[in-house]
């Protein structure tokens, strides 16, 4: 099939016949490009799953002194999903819910990967009734597949979701109050960064409590707004809120005070208003602040631990405020311990927060985790001559940390804090750290009397 092309400045058709076929013609274009898009994931599906058989049927675990051996399950599912997940550059989350969905496409839902092959539904059309058929017997998986299918060709996604959902209540044979009872296991909150310094905080609770938790914002937003010289939304009064019940414990109101021309004025300083759940925890946050921006000759942007950068206001605030904030500066201290060598295997503390800064999250491809909730490992194991150094150090995450011990996964040193990382696969990928700091210089560990010829007891 020919692939159209169109010119970069389109010249205003003739008349409006040629507009209209101009117009087509772009459309029809777009509707084959979709078509390929829609097979495309339909093989992708069917290479996902025998991918899937493959290390299922494969013994990859490997021997390793970091505890019990892994089954050879357990380890052909983690390698498939950091495979994935590094190959595709997606999050292992997302890898996992792509070899669930080839597998329910491949084996329990035939028609509906027939039909996507052929282009009649879309990928996201799949997903619904992928979605609804998860946990249906598989006589219930049939019936709604034949019921809805056909349909599908000609609804948009939410319409089909509501069409399916409506099905699936029907033909479950459980009851309602049994799932909600199980899908409460599954609560959770999860951050997402957004951009121009901001971020999302999304919390799956049952319906109840998030109905609950939203009348008590818009209660309170609607007591502050009736405070004096309050100009805040209640949009904005229901976000703050929010924000300083959950850190605080309290929430604010602005003070309005008269200058002395008697004009109001809205003082910078807060009272709070109780809130009935006691005083709120502080995060501890690390926050990188270059020295220029710290002294107000800068406006270089600092570094949030986890999100990234911040304005240079913020972060002078941030730096010269805030109690629960740990400031780092980017010119870094000369006396801090780098190594100790073969001497001693647990890390100092000041390394770790070295490392912690230069790492900020997990340093396996594409892991997000953050570096304040994930151990220290040695690139090069230290039974195997590893030492204990910024070199030879970096972030792993539980999970990550068992896949490199339990798996084929291995990792070297690429310097200048890059990890090269070798895959059960053969392919290979590299991960950067965060922030590039200038190696403060070496302090010469002192130790007293001899070394004990037994470290410190390593897990690895």
């Amino acid at each position: 099939m020919e692939t159209p092309t169109f010119p970069h400045d389109p010249v205003p058709p003739d008349t409006p016949q040629d507009a209209a076929e101009t117009f087509a013609a772009m459309i029809d274009a777009v509707k084959m490009f979709e078509g390929f898009s829609r097979w495309a994931a339909a093989c992708r599906a069917e290479a996902i799953d025998r991918a899937r058989l493959w290390t299922e049927s494969a013994n990859l675990s490997v021997p390793t002194t970091g505890g019990p051996r892994w089954s050879a399950k357990v380890a052909g599912h983690r390698v498939l999903v950091t495979e994935l997940a590094c190959a595709l550059r997606i999050s292992e989350r997302a890898a996992e819910n792509l070899i669930a969905e080839s597998q329910a496409l491949v084996h329990d839902l035939p028609a509906t990967r027939e039909a996507l092959q052929d282009g009649r539904i879309g990928y996201r059309h799949a997903q619904v009734l992928i979605d609804h058929t998860a946990t249906l017997p598989p006589a219930g998986v049939v019936a709604v597949e034949e019921a809805v299918l056909p349909r599908a060709e000609s609804l948009t996604v939410p319409k089909l979701d509501r069409a399916t959902r409506d099905l699936r209540e029907r033909l479950h044979p459980e009851s309602i109050t049994e799932r909600h009872t199980k899908s409460v296991t599954d609560r959770h909150v999860e951050t997402c960064p957004a951009k121009d310094g901001m971020a999302w905080l999304n919390a799956f609770l049952p319906a109840p409590e998030v109905t609950g938790i939203a009348n008590r914002l818009r209660d309170i937003a609607e007591q502050l707004k009736g405070e004096p010289g309050e100009e805040r939304t209640r949009t904005q009064l229901m976000a703050d809120a929010f924000t300083d019940l959950l850190i605080d414990g309290t929430t604010a109101a602005g003070i309005t005070d008269t200058d002395a021309a008697g004009e109001a004025t809205e003082d910078t300083s807060t009272r709070r208003i109780d809130a009935p759940i006691g005083t709120g925890i502080r995060p501890r946050v690390l926050v990188t602040v270059p020295v220029l921006t710290l002294l107000g000759r800068s406006e270089e942007p600092g570094t949030l631990e986890g999100y990234g950068p911040i304005d240079a206001d913020t972060a002078r605030r941030i730096a010269a405020k805030a109690p629960s904030f740990t400031r780092i500066l980017t010119h870094p201290e000369t006396g801090a311990v780098l190594s100790v060598g073969r001497d001693r295997y647990a890390v100092p503390r000041d390394l770790r927060t070295w490392l912690r800064v230069r790492d900020e999250t997990c340093r396996f491809p594409g892991c997000n985790r953050s570096a304040a909730r994930a151990d220290v490992d040695h690139v090069t194991d230290w039974q195997y001559g590893g030492g204990t150094d910024y070199g030879n150090l970096v972030h792993l995450c539980r999970s990550h940390h068992r896949v490199k011990h339990h798996t084929a996964w291995s990792s070297t040193s690429a310097g200048g804090g890059r990890v090269r990382w070798l895959s059960p696969s053969g392919h290979e990928y590299e991960t950067e750290p965060a922030a590039h700091i200038r190696q403060p210089k070496r302090k010469r560990m002192q130790t007293q009397g001899s070394a004990s010829p037994t470290p410190d007891d390593p897990p690895f």
